[in-house]
This record gives C-alpha cells, sequence and structure tokens, in this order.
C-alpha cells in the first residue's frame, strides 16, 4: 500500500509507475477523489458527534414542559450522527478498497515493457558444447527416472497432473541444496526459520498475492479460510503483522524453509513435463525488514547470495532487470537469475530478489522505532536461495554421456562426499 500523503503530494510520479507498469493511470485520481470523499465524510461526523455530546446539557436544562420537545430534537439528531457514521465508514471502505488496487511505484531504473522487455545484467560460467563432447543431452526427467530419483507417473497417480516423488540421490540432492542454502545464509547473519505454509487472508493480502494472479493460490475454504503459500515470503512478511519493529542494531533478516504450493492456473499447457512447473516443491527463501534508505544496498546483498549459491551449483546463468510490467504488485525492482538448460537451449528462471519498498509493511502495519522515538513504516525484501527447480539445471548442465549426473563440488560434503549419481539397474515392477 502507498502513503496517502506522497500520493497527494506526487500524483504524477504514482501516475507514471502506474503506466509503466501498464496498470490503470485513472486509478491515481480515483484514489484521490475517494481520499477527499473519505476525509469530508470524517469531519462531518466528527462535528456532529462533538455538537451531539454537547446537546446533553441542553436536555438537562430544559424545562419540564419542553423535556418531550427536546428529547425528540436530540433523537433526531442522534439518528442523523449515525448516518454520518455509516457515511463515514462507507467512504473508509471505497477509498481503502481503491488504494489496495494500487501497485507499488517502480523505481526509476527499472526498464519500461513487458515480459520480453527486461535487460541482461550479466552472464555467468560457460554453456557445454554437447556436440564437441560426443554425446546428444538428455533432459532431467530423462535423467531423473535413468537414476530413479524422479517419478511424474506415479506422482500423476497420486496427487494429479504436475506432482512427482523424488527419490534416492536426487531426493539427497535437493535436501543437500536447501541446506547449503540455510548455511549461507545463516553466515551471513539471517535466522533460520521453518514457515508455517497455511495463512490467514489478511496476510496473504497483505503481502500484496491476492491481486490478478490470486487464482494461481491455492484456499481452503470451509470450515477453515486459509490459503496455502507459494513462498515463505507471506509466512516472514506476516510475522510481524502490526509490529514496532526494533531496527537500531541493523536489519532483522531471516532465511524461511518450507513447502510451496501453485495452482499454475495460468499456465495451462506450459512445462507440463519434468518438474519445471509443479504444484508443489520447496524453497528457501530470503527475508529481510530494513529502514527505507537501506533498501537499495540491502536489494544487491541479496542479489549476490544468490549469484554465490549458483556459483556453487555450477551452472551457467545469467540475471535479468526485470521490466516494470512483469513485476508483481509488491515489488518496486526486481532482478530474476535464469539458468542455461541444455535440452530447451535457451535460459530458464531459478530465482529472483525483489525490493519491496515500503508497500507490504504498510498493508501489515509493520513499523519501526525512529531515533527521535516515533514510528515509521519499514522496507522489505525477499530473494529465493534455492528451490526444487534447480534440479533442472543442475541435472542437465552435469549429466556425462552414460547417463550419470556429477555431482557439484560444492554440494559434496551434504552428500557424505558422493561425487556420482549413477543410472539405476534396479526394476520396481515384475
Amino acid at each position: 500500500m502507498l502513503d496517502i500523503n506522497f500520493i497527494r503530494e506526487n500524483p504524477d510520479v504514482v501516475r507514471e509507475s502506474q503506466r509503466k507498469r501498464g496498470e490503470s493511470v485513472e486509478l491515481v485520481d480515483e484514489v484521490l477523489a475517494l481520499d477527499t470523499l473519505r476525509r469530508e465524510s470524517l469531519k462531518k461526523f466528527e462535528d456532529a458527534r462533538a455538537q451531539q455530546k454537547s446537546m446533553g446539557k441542553k436536555v438537562a436544562a430544559a424545562p419540564k414542559e419542553k423535556k418531550a420537545e427536546v428529547l425528540a430534537e436530540v433523537k433526531a439528531f442522534s439518528d442523523e450522527v449515525e448516518k454520518l457514521k455509516a457515511d463515514s465508514d462507507k467512504a473508509y471502505e471505497d477509498y481503502h478498497a481503491a488504494a489496495w488496487k494500487l501497485s507499488n511505484i517502480v523505481e526509476p531504473e527499472a526498464p519500461e515493457g513487458g515480459e520480453d522487455d527486461y535487460i541482461v545484467v550479466q552472464k555467468t560460467g560457460t554453456i557445454r558444447d554437447f556436440k564437441a563432447e560426443g554425446f546428444e543431452p538428455k533432459d532431467h526427467l530423462e535423467l531423473g527416472e535413468l537414476v530413479d530419483g524422479i517419478d511424474v507417473q506415479r506422482g500423476a497417480k497420486v496427487g494429479g497432473s504436475r506432482f512427482y516423488f523424488l527419490k534416492n540421490d536426487v531426493a539427497r540432492m535437493e535436501i543437500a541444496m536447501l541446506t547449503m542454502a540455510f548455511d549461507l545464509a545463516r553466515e551471513h547473519g539471517f535466522q533460520n526459520v521453518i514457515t508455517p505454509t497455511l495463512v490467514r487472508p489478511e496476510v496473504m493480502g497483505g503481502t500484496g498475492f491476492l491481486n490478478a494472479h490470486a487464482d494461481e493460490i491455492y484456499r481452503l475454504r470451509e470450515p477453515d479460510d486459509q490459503y496455502l503459500v507459494g513462498t515463505s515470503e507471506v509466512a516472514l512478511a506476516g510475522m510481524h503483522e502490526n509490529e514496532i519493529l526494533n531496527l537500531a542494531d541493523g536489519p532483522i533478516k531471516y532465511c524461511g524453509w518450507s513447502s510451496c504450493y501453485r495452482r499454475e492456473a495460468g499456465a495451462a499447457g506450459k512445462d507440463t513435463h519434468g518438474i519445471i512447473r509443479v504444484h508443489q516443491f520447496n524453497k528457501v527463501e530470503m527475508f529481510v525488514y530494513c529502514k527505507p534508505e537501506e533498501a537499495r544496498d540491502m536489494h544487491q546483498q541479496l542479489l549476490h547470495m544468490e549469484w554465490d549459491m549458483l556459483n556453487k551449483m555450477e551452472v551457467p546463468f545469467r540475471t535479468i532487470d526485470t521490466a516494470a510490467g512483469d513485476l508483481g504488485a509488491s515489488a518496486a525492482r526486481k532482478f530474476d537469475n535464469e539458468a542455461w538448460v541444455p535440452t530447451q537451449g535457451r535460459y530458464r528462471e531459478l530465482t529472483s530478489t525483489s525490493n519491496c519498498a515500503e508497500y507490504q509493511a504498510r498493508r501489515l502495519n509493520i513499523r519501526y522505532r525512529t531515533e527521535d522515538g516515533g514510528t515509521a513504516s519499514c522496507a522489505t525484501l525477499n530473494g529465493t536461495l534455492a528451490t526444487t527447480r534447480w534440479l533442472v539445471a543442475i541435472l542437465e548442465n552435469h549429466q556425462q554421456a552414460d547417463g550419470s549426473i556429477v555431482i557439484p563440488e560444492a554440494m559434496r560434503p551434504y552428500m557424505g562426499g558422493q561425487e556420482v549419481i549413477k543410472p539405476s539397474t534396479r526394476k520396481l515392477t515384475a
């Protein structure tokens, strides 16, 4: 949610941000008009309420023969006060509903345009020439089946499409990767957290996820009303809802580990092969509360930590500066890291990091104590440090001609020193 004072004083900045996002510019004027109506309605109610309180003396001072008349007058005025209160409440609700539709203000440096208008920030690593090595690379699913590590057929039998089993050394590889991420975060001063995967609607809405993509979120209704998270960012943001934080000693940094769930409702027919787009996955997510003036530097720190993890995986990757029209509602700026997938001949997103400025904190009423003893909204940031999808790039980029997979060197201590995942010869069915 945006600061209404900022909107009043800088409407053109907000309009330009909405335009860059490809969202409604007219919404800014609607919010301002509803804000004016809200303030006027509130003043009318408060003035009438003050007058109503003074009318008690009028009743007490009225002569006996006028008492009934004065009481009737007071009753009529009381009814008018109730109507003014209802008008004020309605004006606030209309204003609040419109204000929540405004997306975060895009940072000036973010590229303009849509999904394909990103800017490549850097490329890291060397893309393997499998032709020169003398063999055609297998895709991650074929490799996973060869080593008896991925089973999508039985996953679909149990859970439906886009579900899967991870088994044996591939399952161990995922746990190793996530544990590495947890350890890296701890080295950088993050608190490790296992987070809830079910949250209240107020928390899901407060983080900005109940927008145009709300149909991609799993919701449990009667007898419960909760959402399944698609990232531990949601729970970590809601963790300090309605609190005043102490940031005098620096940012508060969390690293959450959770299972995550996405309906992928907007991805029908896309990436149905393998485990790129699935309904359930595991993820380690960084989340930071800091002072607004620290947010940009913190964003770079999160990005460099993601680079560190990807380098440990020894996969070629690139970093893109996401265009304004492809940002989520909460993000003011977002960088994506995309790994090279050999069998697709292109880069695919593995991780991202977003600076959400004060947007989420305002919606969730999270503030920090300022030096003068007052309070102000803090900034929040998030970034993925490892997730199940990374296995796609790891398996394909580390495969050998015989179908075996070389385990990245940094991961080997987390897998008991094992260096290679070998094809399986065992048959499960007779």
